[in-house]
């Protein structure tokens, strides 16, 4: 369909078995596809050092295929199609959403617009309104307030399964996931994320506040703050118009984002609710 539609498209093909037959309709399309052997979900893994394909940088990558950086404000550079590996799709969305916030890998080129296949359960996660208790996560309130999020369309898991010859499916239903439909959603980030006090430099200071808050949902927001700052939080909410009684599930993403804001610029919580250790383990979280 991307070809018909006449777009230049690169295909990312992490199994090299399927790599010459794609060449092959490469070198019949006059340059409209490029193959390149690389798996998506393995651009920039932690340390340094050489790399082997299918795991490759994303600026040698983006160098390759002559893309250039553009301000975060200019328009989308990039369009990714892509399914996220059921196996691993938490641990994806957190790989990232903390890249968009320190516009690390992918992000360093603008903002990359993602097309991506997710589960049920984790789109409703991803969509998830304040005061949904079940679904509504830290991972909600940080998509939410990085991305606009488009569901484009659902369509049923058993269509992406194989028969086996058994005339069942070659997965065990016991084996799928919790849901009966895979969703297409478009993850566009928001011009003015980094506008209004957020900065790629303070952005884990953001991360460690949601966190922290959306650990405990029923929990009240004001008793979170004063654990930061005694007495503080009475002070802060009243500056926000926030209720005092809120628990920290009820808490839209765009009030997260001003209270954030709000606390970087007040002496009362200045840096005394940021832990080293909790950050170092976020960044070690393998992917």
């Amino acid at each position: 369909m991307l070809l018909n539609a006449g777009a230049r498209v690169v295909a990312l093909e992490s199994d090299r078995a399927f790599i010459p037959d794609l060449r092959s309709l490469e070198n019949s399309l006059h340059g409209q596809l490029e193959v390149v052997h690389c798996d998506f979900f393995r651009l920039d893994p932690l340390g340094c050092g050489s790399m082997k394909p299918p795991a490759m940088y994303s600026e040698k990558l983006f160098e390759h295929l002559g893309i250039l950086a553009v301000p975060w404000t200019a328009d989308v550079p990039v369009k990714i199609v892509g399914f996220l590996p059921p196996k691993r799709e938490r641990n994806i969305l957190w790989k990232l959403i903390f890249a968009m916030y320190e516009r690390n890998s992918i992000y360093r080129y603008g903002r990359i617009e993602l097309n991506m296949f997710v589960s049920e359960k984790e789109y409703k996660v991803l969509t998830a309104k304040p005061g949904e208790l079940r679904s509504y996560q830290a991972l909600s309130v940080l998509w939410q307030t990085a991305c606009e999020i488009q569901l484009l369309h659902m369509e049923p898991w058993s269509s992406f399964l194989t028969n086996s010859k058994t005339k069942g499916f070659s997965i065990p239903r016991s084996m799928l996931l919790p849901n009966d439909h895979l969703c297409l959603v478009r993850m566009t980030p928001w011009k003015n994320l980094f506008t209004g006090g957020m900065t790629t430099t303070n952005s884990s200071t953001f991360f460690l506040m949601v966190k922290q808050c959306l650990a405990k949902r029923r929990a009240k927001l004001i008793d979170r703050l004063n654990s930061w700052s005694p007495d503080s939080g009475s002070k802060l909410l009243r500056q926000l118009e926030i209720s005092e009684n809120i628990i920290t599930g009820s808490v839209y993403p765009e009030e997260y984002r001003r209270l954030f804001e709000a606390m970087e610029h007040s002496k009362e919580f200045s840096q005394s609710w940021l832990y080293d250790e909790f950050l170092e383990n976020t960044r070690n979280l393998k992917f």
